[in-house]
């Protein structure tokens, strides 16, 4: 109640004249534009005092106190992210099965030696065929959930993967193999733009790095789980030991089903629907009932002052639109944070089991290896959460990517000498752990905050989409490139491959220092005005906004 009282207080004492309590050099929305938004909004005036009074009280919102005010849009959140479980869990699947020994004598071909091998083309064809799927299905997730909504798309999506798996499950050849993952890779690519966007919309400022970092989380505890299961099976010498892992991909459907059908529809999309009262009835069902109806209209005022601002800058939500104007810069901005991910060389040390078996440990050793790499990545997720409370999301990824870039040239150089060391082969490994920590601290969950966040509001799917298809464009690529790397039948460069990837990731390194803006702290509000005035990106934290 004293809480209550001192938010009363303030909301009291709010002027009703914005410019009143502004500074000199504090920046505002034009002039022109404000008149534009004046000639079509007749209630602008009333609608500014209220998004204010909103806008104030979510910035001044602490964590645990925002916990407490939206803990069904943390438990909807979370519950609809687990759908990235899957993904991650397949994808570790098909890239541990290159060194899983039944999977190579089913799938594979004979060497002179008698040992098994997928080739290099089948390698990077199984990879990027779960990407080519992701690509088509993220744009039609794009076009379906503009149209009818996250619910309806995340439950279409939900059923159709649980009738794709079937398909792996069932596999007969490698080419059978190919065809379930591209068809997996549709749901897939709901799934990747849906859980950020989602996250994004239904929670406040303090909330939306956790929520969105988390979408990254549940793709590492698929990850992990998937090397737990093939480390457990990897004494069977029968076909079930690949199988029984397809097999387990059927329970999280199901858990996600129950959640999505109970799950309110994002408050955001109804305000772009223009369906005020329905988005009003979403917030309550996202909120505790501590929130007055009072509150939730000033919410309710600042998402549509928000959205109009937005219209009259850009007016369209098409796909096009988000290469004109201002929109341009951020689609650019999005778009390489996500591929930032591949092109820091992080496939390199996520194929680490069989980075350590073509270096000659046995396999068991090698998949053990694989098992600590995801712990750690885990772990610093975690961490990261901790560190983003004093660290901006920029900062990271500026001193993330240098530690890895050094870390990669660390192991280039130990790959030089002739192959056979296993001294060499285990600080490899060692490094290799250490880089998948720093990218599980820095670049791995700080882009899923940033791809959501930095988007307008009313292209933010249409954007996530473009963005994470740029990502799997140049994962195919990626893929590629690491299977031409370790194949013994291809170029077989050991360690010698971190230099490859050193290139990729010092570009990135550059373009991060200068063009990745901090929205640490920022409403999506603030954010539209700062990219409409053009601020440089390295002045983004230190500029004071007012767009109310």
């Amino acid at each position: 109640m004293q809480k209550d009282d001192q938010r009363a207080d303030h909301i009291e004492n709010t002027p009703a004249d914005p410019a009143s309590v502004l500074s000199p050099d504090t920046l505002v929305v034009c002039d022109e534009l404000r008149l534009r938004m004046v000639e079509k909004i007749p209630n602008l005036a009333e609608l500014l005092v209220s998004a204010r009074r909103a806008s104030d009280f979510e910035h001044q919102m602490k964590l645990l106190e925002s916990f407490k005010l939206y803990p069904k849009a943390v438990l909807f959140s979370m519950i609809i992210s687990i759908a990235i479980v899957m993904e991650g869990y397949d994808l570790t699947l098909i890239a541990s099965f290159f060194g899983y020994p039944t999977f190579r004598e089913k799938f594979g071909v004979r060497l002179a030696d008698g040992s098994y091998q997928v080739t290099p083309h089948w390698q990077s064809g199984l990879q990027n065929g779960a990407q080519v799927g992701e690509i088509l299905g993220l744009v039609f997730a794009g076009l379906l959930a503009d149209r009818f909504g996250y619910k309806m798309t995340l439950l279409g999506a939900l059923v159709m993967i649980i009738c794709t798996i079937f398909v792996l499950f069932f596999a007969q050849n490698i080419g059978m193999l190919f065809a379930g993952e591209v068809l997996c890779g549709l749901p897939w690519g709901a799934f990747q733009t849906l859980t950020t966007t989602y996250a994004a919309e239904v929670s406040p400022i303090a909330l939306r790095s956790y929520l969105t970092t988390y979408v990254n989380l549940c793709w590492g505890i698929g990850s992990i789980i998937a090397t737990g299961v093939l480390r457990s099976l990897l004494r069977r010498s029968d076909e079930w030991a690949w199988r029984i892992p397809y097999a387990i991909q059927w329970f999280w459907p199901v858990l996600v089903i129950i959640g999505v059908s109970f799950a309110p529809e994002s408050p955001w999309w109804l305000i772009r629907k223009g369906r005020l009262d329905e988005a009003k009835r979403s917030l309550r069902s996202l909120t505790s009932h501590r929130r007055s109806s009072s509150d939730l209209d000033d919410t309710i005022s600042f998402m549509v002052v928000t959205n109009e601002h937005e219209k009259f800058v850009n007016d369209g939500v098409s796909y096009w639109d988000c290469f004109k104007g201002v929109d341009r810069r951020r689609t650019e901005v999005v778009c390489v944070v996500w591929m930032v991910q591949v092109l820091c060389g992080v496939s390199f040390s996520t194929n680490i089991a069989y980075f350590m078996e073509q270096a000659g440990l046995p396999a068991t050793t090698a998949f053990d290896f694989g098992v600590g790499l995801v712990g750690l990545g885990l772990t610093g997720t975690v961490c990261f959460w901790f560190v983003m409370q004093y660290v901006g999301r920029r900062t990271l990824y500026v001193w993330g990517l240098a530690i890895m870039l050094t870390i990669l040239l660390i192991v280039g150089f130990l790959g030089i000498p002739a192959a056979g060391d296993t001294s060499i082969a285990y600080a490899s490994g060692a490094l290799l752990l250490v880089f998948v920590f720093v990218y599980g601290i820095t670049v791995g969950p700080a882009c899923y905050s940033l791809v959501s966040e930095l988007p307008s509001t009313r292209l933010r799917i249409k954007s996530v989409v473009i963005a994470r298809n740029c990502y799997n464009i140049v994962g195919i690529a990626g893929n590629f490139l690491q299977a031409a790397i370790l194949n013994r039948l291809a170029w077989n460069l050991r360690g010698k491959g971190a230099f490859i990837w050193c290139i990729f990731c010092g570009i990135s390194f550059v373009w991060t220092y200068f063009r990745l803006p901090e929205p640490t702290g920022r409403s999506s509000a603030e954010l539209d005005l700062l990219f409409e005035q053009k601020i440089p990106a390295r002045k983004f934290s230190k500029i004071k906004v007012d767009p109310f």
